[in-house]
C-alpha cells in the first residue's frame, strides 16, 4: 500500500491537498491519505466489479424468484455503501501498520529466500490460509449473540445478487477481511503481488455471491 501513497502523494496530494509543510511521514496524514484512498477504492471497485457481473454474468432470472425481495438490489446498494467507509476506516488501522514497516512486506524478489518461487508459493498459501481461516470465522459469526447482532444482515438476501457482495454490517465485512491482512504479519510476500491478491480477492467475493455460495455455504 506505501506505493500507491507514495503515487497519490506525488501526483495529487502533496501539490493539491495538504499544505507542503505537513510531511509526508507523519501518521496523521499517512492516516488521512489511507483513508481517502482505500474509500474512493472501495467504492469504485464495488460499483465496478458487481456492475459488470450484474450486466454479464448475473442470471436476472433469479429476480422473479419468490424469496427475491422487493426492490433487493437498492437496499443490497444502500447497506453496502453505508458500510465501505466503516470497512475501510477499520482496514485502514491495518494498511497503516503495513506502511509504517511493522508487516513482512518485501520490495524485491532478492529480499526472499525462495527467490521467484516465492511468488507462486505465496499465491497458493495466501488463498490456502486465507480461505481457511474466513471459513472458521463466518462459522464463528453464526454463534447466536454474533449472528443476532452482526452476521444476521448478510443473511438478509436468500437471493443475493452481485451487489449483495458488500452488503453486510461492516464489522462483520471486517471480521471476513481480516485474514488477508493477517497474512503479511505472519509471513513474507512482495508488495506488489501483495496488490495483487488483494484485488483479486475483491473480484473474487464478487463472483463468489454469483453463484449464492456465500448464502447456501456460509
Amino acid at each position: 500500500m506505501d506505493q500507491i501513497l507514495n503515487l497519490c502523494d506525488y501526483f495529487v496530494l502533496s501539490d493539491y491537498v495538504y499544505p507542503e509543510d505537513w510531511p509526508e511521514t507523519s501518521i496523521t496524514r499517512q492516516f488521512s491519505s489511507l483513508m481517502l484512498i482505500v474509500t474512493l477504492s472501495g467504492y469504485l471497485l464495488y460499483f465496478l466489479a458487481a456492475g459488470l457481473s450484474y450486466m454479464y454474468i448475473f442470471d436476472k432470472r433469479l429476480m422473479k424468484h419468490p424469496l427475491f425481495l422487493k426492490n433487493q438490489i437498492w437496499k443490497e446498494m444502500r447497506v453496502a455503501c453505508f458500510s465501505v467507509p466503516l470497512m475501510s476506516f477499520l482496514s485502514v488501522l491495518c494498511f497503516l501498520l503495513e506502511v509504517r514497516g511493522y508487516s513482512k512486506l518485501y520490495d524485491s524478489i532478492a529480499e526472499s529466500s525462495l527467490g521467484w518461487l516465492s511468488i507462486p508459493v505465496n499465491m497458493t498459501t495466501f488463498i490456502l490460509f486465507t480461505d481457511c481461516l474466513i471459513y472458521w470465522i463466518h462459522r464463528g459469526l453464526h454463534a447466536r449473540w454474533f449472528y443476532k447482532h452482526l452476521h444476521k444482515t448478510h443473511h438478509l438476501w436468500k437471493i443475493p445478487t452481485p451487489w449483495a457482495s458488500h452488503a453486510f454490517n461492516p464489522i462483520d465485512g471486517f471480521l471476513q477481511s481480516l485474514p488477508y491482512h493477517l497474512y503479511v504479519f505472519l509471513f513474507p510476500m512482495h508488495k506488489y503481488l501483495y496488490l495483487v491478491m488483494f484485488l483479486f480477492v475483491n473480484f473474487w467475493t464478487v463472483s463468489d455471491w454469483k453463484y449464492g455460495r456465500n448464502f447456501v455455504f456460509r
